[in-house]
């Protein structure tokens, strides 16, 4: 098997986990464990579980940027980068607040339908990337996020969405999935 498809399958997996422990978590999670503080964000657990969809959702939009930047010279993408971290106040309150309305609108059986249509959408995709296309990539924002490198190849892009899962997986406070 040749490198690519190894990245394909490892993503395919990463995203079919996240799918059915968010189906899992989503589904056990009660009026008061939704209303709950989460560990270490101002969030509560309804809008943390928003943010970690809102968090796929963010990858299936970064690909065609990715895909056009790293077809142009690095220090296009170093510049651009560069004016997005000098956005990252802003950026930050954006990611707050729309999370916190988001999780208003968006939750229960509504999200999990949002997240499975965003997750199939990356599982279509991955499918779809030559191995070129997966070896591009593109500076990126350091400062908007923890994960964020400063140069993120489309392959790590999209093995993003499982490390942002991840680590907001582990800020959850529902009860019986801590």
């Amino acid at each position: 098997m040749d490198e690519a498809a190894d990245i394909r399958r490892t993503i395919h997996l990463e995203l079919d986990r996240a799918r059915d422990d968010f189906h899992a978590l989503v589904a056990a999670a009660g009026p008061a464990d939704l209303r709950r503080r989460s560990a270490g964000t101002r969030w509560t657990n309804g809008q943390l579980l928003f943010h970690m969809y809102f968090g796929h959702l963010v990858v299936r939009r970064l690909l065609p940027l990715v895909r056009l930047l790293g077809r142009l010279p690095p220090v296009v993408g170093r510049v651009f980068s560069r004016v997005l971290d000098a956005g990252t106040r802003p950026f930050h309150v954006i990611n707050h607040l729309g999370s916190c309305g988001g999780a208003l609108v968006v939750r229960g059986p509504r999200l999990t339908r949002w997240f499975d249509r965003t997750v199939d959408v990356l599982h279509d995709r991955i499918e779809h990337e030559s191995a070129d296309a997966l070896a591009r990539g593109m500076h990126f924002p350091v400062h908007w996020d923890p994960y964020f490198q400063d140069w993120m190849s489309l392959a790590d892009v999209y093995r993003y969405a499982a490390v942002h899962y991840d680590h907001h997986r582990r800020q959850l406070t529902l009860h019986g999935h801590s």
